[in-house]
């Protein structure tokens, strides 16, 4: 029986660093390009863009855990929509923007 708890837990252990690797992947594919491609924005240094990408690392470390816990809280499904929802503010706005 002990062998079955390892097993599932380490399913779920591979499980879980699979989609946080794949998370991270999309961030890191993303930095290269979007630094290069920035400077091209009226008014852009290096330092904004860098506060740009800084900004970013700091919202996902900081609002994490408490959403971790409020999802544990009032269910995964509201604070997934949530998310979507600032997912998609956050689009427009970076669509309509015309400059860093």
């Amino acid at each position: 029986m002990g062998n079955l708890t390892y097993s599932h837990s380490k399913k779920t252990l591979v499980a879980l660093a699979s989609i946080m690797g794949i998370r991270m992947l999309g961030l890191f594919m993303i930095l290269p390009v979007f630094s290069a491609a920035a400077i091209r924005f009226p008014n852009a240094t290096p330092e904004l863009v860098g506060l740009t990408l800084g900004i970013y690392g700091l919202t996902q470390a900081f609002f994490q855990l408490p959403l971790g816990m409020l999802s544990d809280h009032i269910g995964r499904k509201p604070v997934i929509f949530f998310g979507l929802l600032l997912l998609l503010i956050g689009s427009v706005i970076a669509a309509r923007t015309h400059s860093i």
